[in-house]
């Protein structure tokens, strides 16, 4: 039977409208399927970052030592020359111990003393000349052992590689399995990662400098573009008139924000080092350049946190007879800064993991001290990752990935420490 014709409009209108609400579902269905998808990339990439990243380097955090009783042979080591003393000489005595045959000739020898670090002898001489007294006696020494039996241990040289292609032959592996089945060969924690400055020898080689230098640099980066961002800011969104001028201004602290961190380095090499002659590879210039990178963030980050704040705020101030001074510094910036002071570290953040910048001012330069103050030549986090993945040693490559995860480490506790700021102290209205 023939429907009415108005039932038949109705019916058509009511099938149209399940068409197009069919539609609408399914691309919703589709788009949540492309953002799950894209969040579950995202975080693929970055488990595969990190695993990566971990699998190579935590072998870093830990350190092959060698125990030795070592004969302070007064024959060898004086108190008069003590700075200088044959402290290599004296453990390569206490090794022949173990390996009498090793003395027969010159090459043996030197092969049995390049099984400790090139730092054993430091070691010794330090626990030496803080007590001369112990010249003559029997010293208690645990040393890193060098990188090649390092890397031996820590199943990074296959022994089954054919000996012409091992870093270490096969009598030097059996030297080390002897040792190791003595307990003179122990695993410990690498602190040394963390409390050494940078050295040519990959058991030796630690981040202290590079913390050091970072430390200094967004120290002075924090003290430059803290209070002029937030001024600078202040004065735009607070205070500036509204015209062409003050446009413009925005237009470029805009663009500045989006300039690559390289051209901020070309400027400081330019300005910094060769107009006003300021110390290369110093921490200070690098601060003073991050700062450069860091105040567009800064302002824009403290502009957007001026905006949120509602206008009643300031309406109900001035309402009640406050100044605009009054408004803005009582009442406006008080509750804009948790906003401010999220901005401030997600700068400082970005700042800390630069490496371009610091490159072309010199903070590349092999350091084996740390800085004590921001005018001494230093590195930083950045550029040490960068030294050492230059590096031609192998010891390098997980001290390498260990440093990235240092540094990822301080970035997460960075952003971390934004999120935690914010949530506190935000408020909603």
């Amino acid at each position: 039977m023939d429907l009415p014709p108005v039932l038949r409009s109705e019916k058509g209108a009511i099938e149209t409208i399940r068409k197009g609400v069919r539609k609408r579902n399914r691309s919703q269905i589709f788009l949540q399927i492309l953002g799950i998808g894209a969040i579950s990339f995202a975080f693929l990439m970055l488990a595969i970052l990190l695993l990566s990243l971990t699998s190579t380097g935590y072998k870093a955090f830990v350190q092959t030592y060698l125990t030795l009783d070592v004969y302070v042979d007064p024959a060898e080591v004086s108190e008069e020359q003590l700075p200088r003393g044959g402290f290599d000489d004296v453990i390569e005595a206490a090794l022949l111990q173990y390996f009498p045959e090793a003395g027969e000739d010159r090459a043996t020898r030197r092969a049995l003393g390049g099984l400790p670090s090139n730092g054993a002898q430091f070691i010794l001489r330090d626990k030496v000349a803080a007590d001369p007294s112990r010249i003559g006696e029997t010293i208690r020494i645990s040393v890193p052992v060098s990188d090649p039996y390092d890397q031996l241990n820590k199943g990074l040289i296959d022994r089954e590689t054919p000996e012409q292609r091992r870093r270490v032959d096969n009598r030097e592996v059996a030297w080390f399995d002897a040792l190791k089945e003595e307990g003179l060969i122990r695993t410990k924690l690498n602190w040394g990662l963390i409390t050494r400055p940078d050295s040519r020898f990959p058991e030796l080689a630690g981040l202290k400098g590079a913390l050091i230098g970072s430390f200094w640099a967004l120290l002075v980066c924090f003290v430059i573009s803290f209070p002029l961002g937030i001024g600078a800011a202040i004065y735009l969104e607070e205070f500036a008139p509204k015209n062409r001028v003050s446009d413009l201004i925005e237009v470029n602290i805009n663009n500045l924000a989006a300039v690559p961190s390289v051209v901020f380095g070309l400027l400081a090499l330019a300005v910094f080092l060769g107009w006003f002659g300021m110390p290369r590879s110093a921490p200070l210039v690098g601060g003073m350049t991050l700062s450069l990178m860091t105040m567009p963030t800064i302002i824009i980050a403290t502009r957007a946190a001026l905006k949120a704040v509602p206008p009643s705020i300031r309406e109900a101030a001035l309402g009640v007879g406050a100044s605009k001074h009054q408004v803005v510094f009582g009442h406006v910036l008080p509750l804009a800064f948790p906003g401010i002071l999220t901005g401030t570290i997600i700068g400082l953040a970005q700042a800390l993991g630069e490496t371009a910048p610091l490159l072309l001012i010199g903070m590349n330069a092999f350091i084996t001290s740390a800085p004590a103050t921001p005018l001494d030549a230093s590195t930083a986090l950045p550029t040490q990752i960068f030294i050492w993945a230059d590096s031609p040693e192998r010891g390098f490559v997980s001290r390498t990935s260990a440093a990235i995860l240092v540094l990822l480490s301080f970035l997460i506790v960075m952003n971390g420490l934004a999120i935690f700021l914010r949530n506190k102290f935000e408020r909603k209205w």
